[in-house]
């Protein structure tokens, strides 16, 4: 069974209103309405650099425990986790392989893991 759906653990965290951090996520493989209805969006329209915002809003279905992502939330992301989960965007539905970072139990060293999409490693 292909896999459709990603964890991801931002490197900062949103903070929400009330001042809790959210770190945990999830992404979906966008669709080709994803990609599209964006485009008719007045926001894209009148400053292209916010497609990201409306795509990673639609295709992020978890974050802690916000009851909703919308471009509001996307828009308080820090600068360090935009990049990050545009990253997780190319590398999940692109290519179909993603690199992850891990720890040894062992020695504490960190190496990068790269995974399949389709749920192989």
């Amino acid at each position: 069974m292909m896999q459709t759906e990603f964890e991801f653990t931002l490197p900062r965290g949103y903070v929400d209103g009330n001042g809790t951090l959210h770190k945990q996520g999830m992404m979906r493989l966008a669709t080709a309405a994803d990609e599209i209805i964006p485009l008719k969006d007045p926001r894209v329209r009148a400053n292209q650099a916010y497609l990201v915002i409306i795509l990673l809003s639609r295709v992020i279905t978890r974050l802690g425990d916000l009851p909703e992502i919308n471009p509001h939330t996307v828009e308080g992301f820090f600068s360090t986790d935009l990049a990050y989960l545009q990253n997780l965007y190319r590398q999940i539905n692109n290519d179909g392989n993603m690199t992850v970072q891990a720890t040894c139990p062992d020695c504490n060293k960190t190496f990068g893991v790269e995974i399949n999409a389709q749920g192989g490693s």
